[in-house]
């Protein structure tokens, strides 16, 4: 329900972000795009700090990503629209499908995502932190981007950050555009389950796997983000629309407060699985359970912080050192 869809949704909050903060300055007669990279560097360097304990994290390659909003973010809404929904398709993956189309012994170049994830694992599962901190920030993170490489994710989050500025320019978050949003999850339920019934289905129908795979990468991706447009969608209108919006709103505290939340859930996690720390081997129900006791501390934790404060920890050093 949720796997590929959460970041998905965080991709989009992240350029809707970015265009509150550069509207704001605009307003004020400034350009901000020269201080949102040095914002990049410094989400780049926060998140080299979370990879040190957590190998899959995304904020490096947020980091990296991010300076396709500096580079779009002046173009008109319809060139926006053109560039997202190109990057959305995933151009590479189609390249290698006429490629594998029309020339049988065309073969998809591989990332080199086994050795790397094996030598990471390996140190995870016996070494020492220092060890786990060495094979993180270099192993570990070029497995992590070439993991996102090969299943779709540079491409789409560069469209997700795009159609979030987009979706800030065209006040789409407003209440009054609400309508938006009951169209967006018409046409997200329409898309998403041909395209579902269709990724299980190709595998029994096309031999080539150098075919398969490109295949598999656009007809997945989108789906995934069929999926998340029915969430966001759906959320949206509980939240504006049912009683739901006093319950959705006490968990604002916990949105404030994203990337310290998710910072420290790296932290603790490899705590409690990797060798350095507990090493515990839990099944799935009790890891989904120990998710659900961590959810819930880190909540309260951030009720008290938020009483007294305007920023959560990570928040507020990120804040700071963006105004130097």
């Amino acid at each position: 329900m949720l796997g590929g869809k959460a970041y998905a949704v965080f991709s989009l909050l992240f350029g809707f972000s970015f265009f509150i903060q550069d509207d704001n300055q605009r307003m004020k007669g400034n350009d901000f795009r020269r201080r949102f990279c040095w914002r990049l560097i410094l989400l780049f360097i926060i998140g080299n700090f979370n990879a040190m304990f957590f190998t899959g994290e995304i904020l490096v390659m947020y980091s990296l990503i991010g300076f396709v909003l500096v580079l779009t973010c002046r173009l008109s809404t319809r060139t926006l629209l053109w560039i997202a929904a190109i990057l959305m398709l995933q151009p590479v993956s189609l390249y290698y499908i006429f490629r594998a189309a029309t020339d049988a012994s065309f073969v998809v170049p591989e990332m080199p995502t086994g050795p790397l994830w094996e030598a990471t694992m390996g140190v995870q599962s016996g070494g020492t932190f220092l060890e786990t901190v060495k094979v993180n920030l270099w192993e570990g993170q070029l497995f992590s981007l070439a993991w996102a490489w090969d299943n779709a994710r540079i491409f789409q989050t560069a469209s997700l950050f795009i159609i979030g500025m987009l979706i800030g320019r065209q006040g789409w978050l407003l209440r009054k555009n609400l309508r938006n949003w009951v169209t967006v999850m018409a046409w997200a339920l329409v898309a998403f389950f041909p395209l579902h019934g269709l990724a299980g289905m190709l595998p029994s129908y096309v031999d080539n796997p150098n075919l398969l795979r490109p295949l598999l990468v656009v007809v997945n991706s989108l789906a995934k983000v069929s999926f998340m447009l029915i969430l966001v969608s759906g959320v949206l209108y509980l939240y504006y629309c049912t009683r739901c919006k006093s319950l959705l709103a006490k968990i604002i505290p916990y949105g404030r407060m994203s990337m310290t939340n998710y910072v420290t859930q790296g932290i603790v996690g490899a705590f409690i699985y990797y060798n350095w720390g507990l090493h515990a081997h839990l099944g799935i129900t009790y890891s989904f359970l120990l998710g659900i006791l961590l959810f819930v501390l880190q909540y309260m934790f951030c009720k008290w912080w938020l009483s007294t404060r305007s920023h959560g920890p990570f928040e507020y050093v990120w804040r700071r050192l963006t105004w130097i």
